[in-house]
């Protein structure tokens, strides 16, 4: 575990999320008029898997279920093409967020029945580490409750130790949304309440942090804030936040673009990288889904046509994140 942990944030690369459910592709095929069938998803999910050169940048790909269980025309599974790519395939085991009891606007995500056996299974299927994602809501008066931190906070924990217990590394994902008016500053002391909170259930779980990937949101002002810091000013306030709160063991830091437009994310992740990365004990590195898939979607738009330019798009993006690591990202690039 500790080798597959080490791997996913090695050599400048990042992961990527390609664990939407079912309803959410759904969703951003309807947006651009894709037919929302299997047939496109499974189309969708093998230009991402075989798109050229895809493992120069990028180290894991997150999974939904029905992809790790998905095969090309061939027969050979979709995992098989992504570890002859040399990209490590792991997939997303939580049951999503749902209400949680008694605390109005709050969510609690679910999962953990019969999640071992699960895990079982997707490690005889190919996958290498899974990922976990808590939702964390900012909103007037007690939102977030001390109550809906701690909840996400342990089931994040019991679930990190059922990964190791079955050989998975897991990525532990608690998201501060980015929805709402709040300012910088409070999403930086809230992130830091949430991975305390964390860090201290995955000692009482008796985790092993060298085998662990975090995956938190960047410190930013909420997206209603009328007023939106500069990427360096969002690069510092990340990674103070994260000095403060993020063990040393932790290999890496593999932040999710949480609706943030691609070249933002890039240039945000290059800040982190070019003014302190020299200081942080960690891979300071990428898991995102959107902020690498959006632009190739808009092209291909479900046209058999349009794959090699959507397969091209797709890599540029990975590409960028790849120099955004190195602190080489400029927008020279786009």
């Amino acid at each position: 575990m500790m080798d597959i942990a080490t791997a996913l944030v090695a050599d400048d690369k990042g992961l990527l999320a390609m664990d939407e459910s079912t309803p959410t592709c759904n969703q951003r095929f309807a947006r651009l008029g894709i037919a929302e069938t299997p047939e496109a998803r499974q189309a969708y999910r093998e230009w991402i898997v075989t798109t050229p050169g895809l493992g120069e940048s990028i180290s894991g790909a997150i999974l939904h279920d029905e992809t790790l269980r998905q095969q090309m025309e061939d027969g050979t599974p979709l995992v098989g093409v992504l570890t002859a790519a040399r990209i490590i395939p792991g997939i997303k085991v939580d049951a999503g967020a749902k209400e949680m009891a008694g605390h109005p606007g709050e969510k609690i995500t679910e999962g953990l029945d019969g999640l071992r056996e699960r895990l079982h299974e997707y490690y005889q299927l190919g996958a290498r580490f899974a990922k976990w994602r808590a939702v964390i809501a900012v909103g007037d008066g007690n939102i977030p409750s001390r109550a809906c931190i701690a909840a996400n906070a342990h089931a994040l924990a019991r679930y990190a130790a059922l990964c190791q217990e079955q050989g998975l590394v897991p990525i532990i994902e608690p998201e501060v949304l980015m929805d709402g008016g709040h300012s910088l500053a409070c999403c930086g002391t809230l992130t830091e309440n949430v991975l305390f909170t964390v860090f201290q259930q995955l000692h009482i779980q008796h985790v092993m942090l060298e085998c662990v990937i975090l995956k938190p949101n960047m410190v930013v002002a909420g997206l209603a804030c009328p007023r939106q810091e500069s990427v360096d000013e969002v690069a510092d306030a990340t990674v103070t936040c994260l000095l403060r709160c993020v063990p040393a063991a932790v290999p890496g830091i593999a932040f999710l673009s949480g609706g943030q437009s691609a070249e933002l994310a890039s240039a945000r992740l290059n800040a982190m990288n070019v003014r302190c990365g020299p200081r942080a004990p960690w891979a300071l590195a990428f898991s995102f889904a959107r902020a690498i898939q959006q632009p190739a979607l808009e092209i291909w738009r479900g046209d058999e046509a349009n794959v090699l330019a959507a397969q091209q798009a797709l890599y540029h993006r990975a590409r960028c994140n790849r120099a955004a690591r190195r602190g080489e990202y400029a927008g020279a690039m786009e």
